[in-house]
């Protein structure tokens, strides 16, 4: 087994509960990591037999581009589009953040981390 990790992805986005947040937008920070079987591209050093980091950095800024109320609602979007879209992944974990969050503060960022297991055919 094998870890690809993307990280502090950054993105200008529109997602939020309130109105001005998706008119003006903010910025974001997704950090990406997915296990999968590398032993075989580790071998044959051929792209095709990997998980393409070019191919989950393209998810990641499709998928928050479409405006959401909630970053849960992102981060599922992702962790799903990745498990349909490439079957050797047999996890992946998502944290979206939020930098500078309009909460009343002086925070730097809020976070919200989901994961998913690729559920195995005949358990």
């Amino acid at each position: 087994m094998g870890i690809v990790k993307v990280e502090n992805i950054r993105v200008y986005a529109h997602h939020g509960c309130l109105p001005e947040e998706t008119i003006i937008g903010s910025d974001y920070r997704v950090d990406l990591k997915v296990k999968a079987d590398l032993s075989i591209s580790a071998e044959s050093d051929d792209l095709n037999d990997t998980i393409d980091y070019v191919f989950l950095n393209k998810v990641v800024c499709e998928e928050m581009a479409e405006p959401s109320k909630l970053l849960e609602t992102v981060a599922e979007r992702i962790l799903k589009r990745i498990m349909t879209e490439d079957e050797r992944v047999i996890k992946a974990a998502v944290a979206v953040s939020k930098i500078n969050p309009p909460i009343g503060g002086d925070v730097e960022n809020v976070t919200i981390k989901l994961s998913k297991n690729r559920k195995m055919k005949g358990k």
